[in-house]
């Protein structure tokens, strides 16, 4: 008696299905994708479109081709003022991240009170830079504020830091320079704590200390936080508007403009409404910023490479 066995015929999958593994990441991603797209990539693309025409933001925009961008490079005081500015603010600012480094280092030691350290150096982090220019404008007012108080004590004269063509930039930086230091010190912290106890007890036994354990040990596993450290920072000392809003409004005589803010009072302040150049000096800061990111994303793509 024989028995023949009859399988069921194969069923025929969709396409979706059949690509199932690599579709379905894209569809998560489609949703950002857009946004990214209708709030970044084309208003860039806008921008630059923009910044070769004469257009006051209501009527009709006149073609000037390059003109804007040759004014900007030749014969415009503000621009330059603004460009030097923001190299002040490029070079200063990095202090924030040897300083978030070394406070990073300090909070992360068992001391007594240790929490309330911690929530000291993070408060600057959670407020609005907007009050922390006003503290800061407090705190440098010629009679009443708390840093001449502190000079007169040691017999020195009163500063009027903001209202000093030569002084003013430098204290604004000082200001921002207080939130931006917590900010790399939560980095830091972040990244000790995934620093391996076994490389560094391997590092105690042959006899490192100090400086040699920070340099060779330390900081060669925090690469990745200070990678986001300097680009944060960068970006936050080329696009430093709120702090110069509050403190100066660019002033004294226009000492303290940076691009962002140039780039503003050109667009839409009360006496600009000259889209067009503040497009022009918007794409400016766009390449300045993107010269940046894109040098540090190759280096760490070079060093990655080279550990592998």
């Amino acid at each position: 008696m024989s028995f023949t066995s009859t399988s069921a015929p194969p069923v025929e999958r969709g396409w979706y299905k059949r690509n199932e593994i690599a579709i379905t990441p894209w569809l998560f991603l489609f949703p950002a994708m857009l946004f990214f797209a209708v709030y970044v990539i084309i208003p860039i693309g806008q921008s630059f479109w923009i910044s070769f025409h004469q257009w006051d933001g209501l009527g009709e925009a006149t073609w000037v081709g390059t003109d804007n961008y040759e004014r900007l490079l030749t014969d415009d005081r503000k621009f330059t003022t603004s460009f030097w500015n923001n190299l002040k603010w490029l070079v200063l600012y990095l202090l924030a991240i040897p300083m978030g480094l070394f406070i990073s280092l300090f909070l992360n030691q068992t001391v007594f009170g240790i929490r309330l350290y911690k929530s000291l150096f993070f408060f600057p982090f959670v407020i609005s830079q907007v009050v922390v220019g006003l503290v800061f404008s407090w705190f440098y007012l010629p009679r009443e504020g708390l840093l001449n108080a502190v000079l007169a004590l040691f017999g020195a004269g009163p500063v009027n830091i903001l209202g000093d063509p030569t002084m003013a930039t430098y204290g604004i930086i000082a200001a921002g320079l207080w939130p931006q230091t917590a900010y790399c010190m939560i980095l830091y912290l972040t990244g000790l704590n995934a620093v391996d106890p076994e490389q560094v007890e391997a590092a105690r036994l042959d006899g490192a200390r100090g400086w040699k354990m920070l340099w060779f040990v330390i900081l060669p596993q925090l690469k990745p936080a200070t990678f986001i450290a300097f680009v944060v920072t960068i970006i936050g000392a080329l696009r430093s508007f709120d702090l110069i809003s509050v403190m100066t409004n660019g002033g004294p005589f226009g000492s303290t403009r940076v691009l962002s803010f140039y780039m503003f009072e050109e667009s839409l302040s009360e006496f600009g409404f000259r889209m067009g150049y503040g497009a022009a000096i918007a794409v400016v800061l766009f390449f300045i910023m993107l010269g940046f990111i894109v040098y540090f994303l190759w280096s760490m793509y070079q060093d990655e490479k080279g550990g592998h």
